[in-house]
């Protein structure tokens, strides 16, 4: 049996609500950013007043699926205890269900597969930025199970999932103890407690700025092929790619100065500083709004990757970078970054840690691609 969105759910959509009545605290406004694939963030919160007539009338509640209708079109993720109190941005779909012939997890599972992400991509319409209609989704269709079974489904993936988050938050903690290890030895690389010689970022790596609009088009993007990189793909030190925002096999090897190669460490240049992580698999392109570093030998790319992400280094960043209404780095400021460059032998001490617990991480992300693996497989016999 197959049941419209519409029949089982009230589909809303969000509210444009004014920057200049955002306080301090209150009910938190979830955002179109805070929307990824398959759950919610919200590093940076903002809040509208509690008694707001706007705020009550699009707030949400807990088991609420939230979907993206602009941009990334399609990523849902659900509403939990921690977010709340919390009101409906414009173009955040919410989808709460109001019959009782459906499980809330169920559909939840059902809107975060690859399937239904590609199927709300294609009812987009527009170039530059894709815009999703709450009209289309209303009239989508799904497959309605007996309760039991989506009971048992949503058991069964809830469990995965917990697996994959317990191998998530190994890692997780190890990359903590890297970095613990490293104020340990190093300190704050600005103050530089222990009076380590300094030098420019140029004496220990070549930079390069990603492809101009020359080179690169929209008309080249595609889904599925060589990610392009920009600022937003780097998430808290670690690369997050869109699928959506790809190019082919033939502009990839067109662009093969911009190729980023393992051990390549890549740096947003606009926007939030000091936003860079190291690059552990092939088939990236260094985007537009990004820089290329490339270490030539004497430190390696964690090294690098550590000091510039530095809470207070990320500081001496934004006092060099250039624009008013967004920050911006080029290749010659970069290149004076003053980097602290210990002892080979403190180096080599760090590093040898830092190679031991990637050997413990390795293990980890072996078991965790597998339970991807697994939890692709169950996805597909579920719902595909």
């Amino acid at each position: 049996m197959r049941v419209r969105l519409g029949d089982v759910c009230e589909i809303i959509n969000g509210f444009a609500f004014k920057s200049e009545k955002y306080v301090d605290n209150g009910m938190r406004i979830i955002r179109i950013t805070n929307v990824q694939n398959g759950y919610i963030e919200d590093n940076s919160p903002v809040f509208y007043p509690l008694n707001s007539i706007e705020a009550k009338k699009y707030e949400l509640f807990e088991g609420d699926i939230l979907i993206s209708l602009t941009g990334n079109v399609g990523r849902v993720g659900m509403v939990t205890d921690e977010f709340l109190p919390a009101t409906l941005n414009q173009r955040v779909g919410c989808l709460r269900v109001n019959n009782n012939e459906i499980n809330e997890e169920y559909l939840f599972h059902f809107l975060n597969t690859n399937f239904f992400e590609q199927k709300c991509i294609e009812s987009s319409k527009g170039i530059a930025q894709k815009n999703m209609s709450t009209e289309w989704l209303k009239n989508y269709e799904i497959k309605l199970l007996p309760m039991k079974v989506q009971k048992n489904i949503v058991n069964t993936l809830n469990k995965i999932n917990n697996l994959i988050e317990s191998r998530q938050q190994q890692l997780k903690k190890l990359d903590e103890l890297v970095k613990s290890r490293f104020i340990e030895m190093f300190g704050d690389p600005v103050k530089n407690p222990y009076g380590f010689k300094k030098v420019a970022l140029s004496e220990l790596a070549d930079i390069k700025i990603g492809p101009f609009g020359s080179l690169l088009h929209k008309e080249d993007y595609m889904c599925g092929g060589h990610p392009i990189l920009n600022p937003s793909h780097i998430v808290n030190g670690k690369i997050v790619p869109d699928n959506h925002l790809t190019i082919s096999d033939e502009k990839y090897n067109e662009l093969e100065a911009y190729h980023l190669n393992i051990g390549d460490v890549i740096m947003g240049r606009r926007g939030e500083m000091g936003r860079c992580a190291v690059i552990t698999s092939k088939g990236f392109l260094c985007g537009t709004g990004s820089l290329l570093i490339r270490s030539k030998g004497e430190v390696t790319a964690d090294y690098i990757q550590k000091i510039i992400s530095f809470p207070s280094f990320k500081k001496v960043i934004e006092d060099l970078a250039v624009g008013q209404t967004m920050l911006n780095l080029n290749v010659p400021i970069v290149s004076m970054f003053q980097i602290i460059k210990p002892p080979i032998e403190v180096q080599n001490n760090y590093y040898t840690f830092v190679e031991q617990t990637n050997k413990s991480k390795l293990e980890i992300q072996k078991s965790l691609d597998k339970l991807e693996i697994l939890k692709k497989s169950l996805m597909q016999q579920y719902f595909g």
